[in-house]
Order: structure tokens, then sequence, then C-alpha cells
């Protein structure tokens, strides 16, 4: 009944993509432009960097996999946050390097110092940060990333996830666009609506493109998922609205859990998180709300493990979470009245 638990976008994609892949459905016969020239060229104008500074892949998670292959040889070591987005240690693990983590603050954020700490201490090839973070859509501001990026011993790289900074202004976020031991990557999935297209992309010199265009699926972006994405970025109008009934969303959700005497987490992300309890007490929460028709998930790693994680809905799907979420919650704690 209601699926808020991937972070897909509730507003779909903009008019403009979808009748862009609607125009050209007799040509699915055809493949993607397995260099994304079109693409490429569009974002570069928009980020104010060249084609050569950019690649394209079938969304965020492929770029993992590229950046994993290129950097880390087996048995070398990556670092990265202890419960943050899960797909980066996968591709870790895929390719035999070794896995380092520090955990959250005990208030959920990322720990830049800790980071810093033990990159110097273990060396780590690969330094991974999705900021904002997911799971718990915390944000790092500039100057904690820089300090992160200043701290890079020569051979190492910053793979900065950056999946949602289309919820981000953009004078929030790392300067310079480019350097050349920072991989960024970004992505259609969210703001745009386009998360079953499967379009990402990555930022970064010109000498780690090169090698990401010699080892990448040639034809792994699909054709219409490259014609949406092209014409998404013509439809400033359509984002905006998108973000800013994002915010909207997002400050009832923070309403929501003070109105049952709950916590929950500031986010710059289309999700928030709100605590429950305990770990235990979160998993059957989620349980109790599959059972009535909502899908959510939560955060696996402390401090946050006692919380779950809903993506922002329509405003109407906001109106009858909030009815299910307050019933859900009586039915767990039947001493409490129902309050949506």
């Amino acid at each position: 009944m209601l699926r808020l638990g991937a972070n897909e976008s509730a507003f779909g994609p903009s008019p403009r993509a979808i009748a862009a892949i609607r125009d050209q459905a007799p040509h699915n016969s055809w493949y993607g432009d397995p260099e994304s020239y079109e693409l490429r060229v569009a974002l570069a104008k928009r980020l104010g960097c060249t084609p050569e500074h950019i690649t394209v892949g079938s969304g965020i998670d492929d770029l993992h996999s590229l950046i994993v292959r290129t950097f880390c040889a087996p048995g070398s070591v990556a670092l990265e946050t202890e419960g943050t987005y899960a797909t980066f240690a996968y591709h870790v693990a895929a390719n035999g390097v070794k896995l380092r983590t520090v955990p959250y603050r005990p208030d959920g954020t990322i720990d830049v110092e800790q980071l810093i700490d033990v990159a110097r201490r273990e060396r780590p090839k690969l330094i991974y940060l999705a900021n904002p973070d997911n799971p718990s859509g915390t944000f790092i501001q500039p100057e904690g990333v820089a300090a992160l990026r200043d701290a890079l011993l020569p051979d190492q790289v910053l793979a900065l996830d950056e999946a949602y900074a289309d919820f981000v202004p953009a004078d929030r976020l790392m300067m310079p666009l480019v350097d050349p031991q920072v991989v960024r990557m970004r992505t259609f999935s969210k703001a745009y609506g386009l998360a079953g297209a499967r379009v990402g992309y990555a930022i970064c010199d010109p000498a780690i493109i090169q090698t990401f265009q010699n080892i990448r699926q040639h034809f792994g972006v699909n054709r219409n998922g490259q014609i949406a994405a092209l014409a998404s970025l013509d439809d400033d109008e359509f984002i905006r609205s998108v973000v800013a009934e994002v915010e909207r969303g997002r400050e009832d959700y923070y309403a929501l859990a003070a109105r049952h005497g709950l916590r929950s987490v500031q986010s710059l992300t289309n999700f928030v998180c709100i605590e429950i309890g305990t770990k235990a007490e979160a998993e059957a929460f989620l349980e109790e709300l599959l059972r009535r028709g909502v899908f959510l998930r939560k955060p696996g790693a402390p401090p946050l493990d006692g919380y779950v994680r809903v993506t922002v809905g329509t405003p109407k799907e906001r109106r009858r979470f909030a009815e299910i979420f307050a019933e859900a919650l009586a039915s767990m704690r039947p001493s409490e009245s129902v309050v949506s």
C-alpha cells in the first residue's frame, strides 16, 4: 500500500523524460551510445567541466565497482563508516579487498576525525564517504570533507558518493568540483526520479576517467536511461519542485516523530530516520508496518539500529503513513493512545 523504504522518488520522472522515452520507444532495437556522449556533454556544460571529466555508469552501484577495480588490488585496504551505504562494501568483498570501518558518532553522524586517524594508520587505498549519508541522512559540511581530503596521502583516493547532492544547496558541497584524488559520484535515481533507468555518473581527473572508460561495460547504460537523463536535465523547474516537496515532507516526518515523543535525525536527503527504541523493537516495528501494508527499511549499525528510515512520499502518502505509523506504534505500546 505504501512503498517508502527504498528512497525512490514518489514524484516520478520529469514529464519531459517520460515523453522522450515514449517518442524513442520504436528505436529500442538499437543499442544506446556506448560513450554516452550527448549526456556527458550536457552534464559537463551544467557542471562547468569537460566531457573528459565524466564517465556514465548504470547507477552509482556500477561506479562503485569501477572505483574498486581501478584502485584496489586483492589484499589492499579500503575504509568506510560502519553501517553506511552497503554496496561499496559488496564490491570491496567481491574483489578480495580488506574493509576497515569506523563507527558513527553517538549522535549518528559520520566521524571524520576518526576516519582521518584510521586512514593514516591503516593506509587504505580508498576511503569511501557518502555525503549526505545513507542511511542516516546526515551531512558533513564542506570544511569537514575538505579536512578528510587534505589528510589523504599521495597514493590514497576519496570515493565521494553524492547520490543526494541535488537536495543540498550547491554552495554547501565541497569545492573544487574536480580534484586529482577525489572521485565524485552522482545519480539520476533520486531527485530526477529515474531509479529504474539506472543512470549515474562520476566526476574526476581525466586520467582516472580514461581508465574507467577502458574497463567499464561499454553498453552498460541502457538507451532509455540515456534518453530520460538527457531530457531531465532540461527540466529544472520540475527538479526544483521535487526538492521543495521533499523538504516539506521531511518537516512532516520531524513533526510526526515529535508528536509521539520520538527523536528524528535531521536529514538532507529524501528520507528521515525516526527512533523507535532498541534494535529489536525497530525490527519488530518494521514487521508490524509490513503487516499493515507499509514497506520501510532501517539502519543496521549502532547507534541508528533502533531507528526506522522512511522515504518522503507524496502529501497523500505522508498523511496515510502518519495514520498507520500511529496505529502500529499503539499496537506495540498498548497503553498509549493513537495520535496521528
